[in-house]
């Protein structure tokens, strides 16, 4: 699941990550953080998000959901796909480590 206004991302990110879904997908686009962490946890989503709130929610509370943070301040959807698409192999390991919950990405 990506947090970011940014949609056009899913798609432009479909060959690496088919099952990537958008919040928009399931109607969360005005949801608050809590929400969107509730749905994402019960539905055994990854949050990937360039908001702060969810990195201390993370800290706080550990997983589910997991939390991939997008720490790229403001700057262009190119390269937010740049950012997911380098560390793609990451991301699948990360998914896959049941003793990790929190993945930064720079």
């Amino acid at each position: 699941m990506i947090r970011t206004s940014r949609y056009t991302l899913i798609n432009r990110l479909a060959d690496v990550f088919a099952q990537a879904a958008h919040i928009r997908d399931f109607n969360l686009e005005r949801a608050d953080d809590e929400a969107v962490w509730n749905f994402a946890s019960q539905h055994d989503f990854v949050i990937v998000s360039k908001d702060s709130d969810f990195r201390q929610r993370s800290f706080l509370r550990g997983a589910p959901p997991k939390i991939i943070w997008l720490n790229v301040g403001n700057c262009p959807t190119s390269r937010i796909e740049e950012v997911i698409r380098q560390f793609s192999a990451q991301i699948d390991a990360f998914v896959k480590d049941d003793s990790t919950s929190f993945l930064e990405l720079r």
